[in-house]
């Protein structure tokens, strides 16, 4: 037994390493990190426009195409008159050049640096085309969802949350749509937009940049995957190791079984002649009366006529054994056999006919001596390919 707990416990030892290896490698690919600049994430890439109208012949916002790693752009909205808008765009386009649509559901953030000279506040805009009200390349019916967030010279880290994003009130008046109906799904995006807003700086040129743009999110199917696998792990180990257990028990009853049964010391006194009289007298005295549960050394010692001092000479020169282990060894032996033997037999009977009177302390004994109840002695010695040859009582007068 002590080899098999050995080998489950390095069984055990390596399934938590191996276990902890994959949570760290799963958790980590769980977490979703998309650059869009320069190059682009899940085959989109996003390529720098703007969009704007003309005051007094010219447009109200400028943007750096030459920039690729960030969005830099300058804001220069008049002091009055007509209003006039302009923002610097993200265009989603695959691989050969043509307007495409992205899929950012799985993302629930997005990350960036924004500078602006001066501090500005900015509006942050996902247009998502919706096939029931959107013309393909006509923005203005692409449901704009949107927040604002603020700036200044020094650079802003900022995060916007995109599971919170609303789509404002005028786009439904527009478009003449219930508004009630503002649900929408960031699966069909078409570009990103950051522009100015009703608090933005006027009657002065702003220079706005936007670096480190990272869409954030989590992939929960990694999670699932790891729990699923962590659970088939240790159901595997638990089948395996309840098996494995019933194998080791049954071949250490089998063991048990075949070193004790076969040796059972009143058995053998009765075969074995002994030249000294005073030695016989005391083995068989007690081999015949074992099952008394009353049985102790004083007895022997009425019952043979030998004083305490050799009865103890004759036990641990002949088995090596005390009087009280000798006492316990044959009743544990003669139980082992009739729980083999004698399926309708209860354990208490068992117990009672051994030798023992208290339940309790008959099942101690018997786990300590073969390392398992009686009642899975009984079922573990059922369960043998070959069962153990039985051995019956017999006493010589």
């Amino acid at each position: 037994m002590q080899e098999f707990y050995r080998k489950a416990l390095l069984a055990f030892i390596a399934i938590v390493i191996l276990d902890a290896l994959l949570a760290v490698v799963l958790v980590e690919r769980s977490y979703l990190a998309a650059a869009l600049l320069p190059d682009g994430a899940d085959g989109v890439r996003w390529r720098i426009g703007f969009t704007g109208d003309a005051a007094n012949g010219a447009s109200a916002i400028i943007v750096d195409g030459a920039a690729r790693d960030r969005l830099r752009f300058d804001v220069n909205l008049p002091p009055g008159g007509p209003a006039s808008f302009g923002s610097a765009d993200l265009l989603a386009e695959d691989a050969r050049g043509q307007p495409a649509l992205a899929d950012l559901s799985k993302y629930s953030t997005v990350t960036f640096v924004a500078k602006c000279a001066p501090a500005n506040s900015l509006v942050f805009v996902i247009s998502i085309f919706d096939e029931h009200v959107s013309n393909p390349g006509y923005f203005l019916t692409y449901p704009p969802a949107q927040t604002f967030f603020s700036c200044n010279e020094q650079g802003v880290p900022v995060s916007l949350d995109l599971t919170r994003l609303t789509v404002p009130e005028w786009w439904f008046g527009t478009m003449r749509l219930d508004l009630s109906h503002q649900d929408f799904k960031a699966d069909h995006v078409a570009r990103l937009v950051f522009g100015p807003t009703g608090q933005s700086p006027r009657g002065m040129p702003a220079h706005v940049e936007i670096a480190k743009i990272v869409l954030r999110g989590r992939d929960y199917r990694y999670l699932g995957w790891l729990a699923a696998i962590v659970t088939a792990g240790w159901i595997a180990f638990g089948i395996w190791f309840f098996r494995a257990h019933a194998r080791a028990m049954i071949a250490n009853v089998d063991a048990t079984l075949k070193k004790d049964l076969p040796l059972v010391a009143y058995r053998q006194l009765t075969l074995e002649p002994y030249r000294d009289k005073e030695k016989a007298s005391v083995l068989r005295f007690i081999a015949t009366n074992y099952t008394n549960p009353e049985l102790d050394l004083e007895g022997v010692v009425a019952g043979t006529g030998t004083n305490r001092t050799k009865v103890n000479e004759v036990l641990k020169s002949e088995l090596g054994m005390t009087f009280t282990s000798y006492l316990n060894k044959l009743r544990l032996t003669e139980a082992a056999r009739l729980l083999t033997e004698n399926g309708a037999t209860t354990v208490a009977e068992i117990a009672y006919s051994v030798g023992y009177a208290n339940v309790s302390y008959f099942n101690k004994l018997f786990k300590e001596e073969y390392g398992c109840t009686p009642k899975a002695f009984r079922t573990l010695a059922a369960q043998q390919d070959q069962a153990a040859p039985p051995v019956h009582e017999t006493t010589t007068p």
